[in-house]
């Protein structure tokens, strides 16, 4: 339906339905054809069954229906789901579920509509996410181990360049170093709030995340490496032992110390000079003793 690409179509469709955006689910509706194809030639879904989260009225999924083996929509709103069945109702490959994503097991669900030998190949996940769910979406996806080969999400701009963010920079933190051990994040595109009905105040980025075959970093116990990570950011302003010694893990500071030692690390350098690598030493020191 070429008709859905402006932000008019947008408007008349929505107001035919009596329905609006809704701010309480982050909706804002993708209105350009070239953004949207950007989005789907990123997710690389040809002959490919792919998961599309907030599916919304449709946009995106017809550009990755036109190119992927099966669509499965995954779409929280029931007020919208009508309107999001009427605008894919030419495509036999798509398959329309109502469900909230942080909540659901995606092998599960892509078992359940294109069968067993689909869910054990790998699929992949790309999405328009809203922005006040991006983080617990994304966290959801890497901490179950779905069978996820790559994502491709659109979502704000500043969080894109936190999660793509390297040691040293201001962006770097804690999420930079979490996604990053579960994969490789590269940029697609920016996007302007133009494209968008309504209009965020914020502008927008598309990234697609590699899974990892294997973490890039060897630890034992991968709960307590995220808890000293996120522990070490949780003062940014304070150096690595203070910030250690004064989060929820309490930690004594001379073991601390001796970690760090241990790890080649200087104990009064801050969480965002520290590599993956080094994070992965200091937890498997700290976890020593």
């Amino acid at each position: 339906m070429e008709s859905i690409y402006s932000p008019r179509a947008v408007r008349d469709l929505l107001k035919k339905n009596g329905l609006h955006a809704k701010k309480s689910l982050g909706q804002n509706f993708l209105t350009d054809r070239n953004i949207v194809q950007k989005i789907a030639e990123a997710a690389e879904v040809d002959y490919d069954t792919v998961v599309e989260i907030g599916p919304g009225i449709g946009a995106l999924t017809l550009a990755l229906a036109a190119r992927a083996e099966q669509v499965i929509a995954l779409e929280l709103d029931k007020k919208i789901v009508p309107v999001l069945r009427e605008v894919t109702s030419g495509f036999a490959n798509i398959t329309i579920v109502e469900g909230d994503a942080v909540k659901e097991n995606f092998d599960t669900l892509v078992e359940g509509v294109a069968g067993p030998q689909k869910a054990r190949e790998g699929y992949r996940v790309a999405a328009n996410l809203p922005y006040y769910v991006t983080t617990p979406i994304i966290m959801h996806l890497f901490e179950k181990d779905f069978n996820i080969k790559s994502m491709v999400f659109m979502m704000q701009k500043e969080v894109a360049d936190r999660i793509m963010a390297e040691p040293g920079g201001k962006d770097y933190g804690s999420l930079s170093v979490v996604v990053q051990f579960f994969a490789k994040p590269s940029l697609v595109t920016k996007v302007p709030p133009t494209v968008f009905l309504p209009q965020p105040e914020v502008e927008s980025a598309v990234i697609r995340l590699d899974k990892h075959k294997s973490p890039p970093v060897n630890i034992s116990n991968k709960e307590f490496f995220f808890k000293v990570v996120r522990a070490a950011f949780g003062k940014r302003r304070k150096t690595l032992l203070n910030a250690l010694s004064n989060s929820a893990l309490k930690l004594d500071k001379t073991l601390i110390q001796k970690a760090c030692e241990k790890s080649g690390i200087d104990p009064k350098t801050r969480a965002e000079t520290l590599s993956i690598e080094q994070f992965a030493d200091l937890s498997e020191n700290l976890s020593a003793w």
